[in-house]
């Protein structure tokens, strides 16, 4: 029975790149000269280490825009507060988002079964599984998925037939 799956995912070796070339362009900066400003890429997270706020939302502008040029999905990104640290340096998280939670997995299913196309979804942790008798019905619900906002960049992956 022909089968795809849906998922949330980002490549990590991608968000690695982007946080090297963040890092980079930090050190290279005139407005940096002299300040003590980090970025550094934990296991899920992002910890953006600032002399100052305004300096900390320019590391955060600098950070989204080498993501996005690496195509990085900014839905994959949660920022935390800002919080204070030592020798008044502002420290923020940011925590990678991966994988569709229960809520959102809900709702991809409700849209499924309400566009009526002859298919099964169903739930399998973190990612949707859609099963159909035609590759046709499976087609038509990705581009029905593409056109619909769950507020996460889904990837379509396994198509078998």
């Amino acid at each position: 029975m022909p089968s795809f799956d849906i998922v949330f995912k980002i490549d990590m070796q991608e968000v690695d790149n982007a946080v090297n070339q963040a890092r980079k362009e930090i050190n290279q900066r005139y407005d940096f000269k002299g300040t003590h400003n980090e970025i550094n890429l934990e296991k899920d997270c992002i910890v953006i280490l600032a002399a100052d706020d305004y300096k900390l939302t320019a590391v955060v502008d600098i950070l989204r825009g080498k993501l996005a040029r690496r195509s990085v999905s900014p839905s994959c990104l949660e920022f935390g507060k800002k919080e204070p640290a030592s020798l008044g340096a502002m420290r923020q998280r940011v925590t990678l988002l991966q994988g569709i939670d229960k809520e959102r997995g809900k709702e991809i299913v409700k849209a499924i079964k309400e566009s009526k196309h002859k298919v099964q979804a169903q739930i399998m942790d973190d990612q949707v599984r859609v099963n159909g008798k035609k590759i046709d019905n499976l087609q038509d619900v990705i581009q029905l998925l593409k056109g619909k906002d769950f507020g996460i960049d889904l990837q379509f992956i396994n198509m078998r037939s």
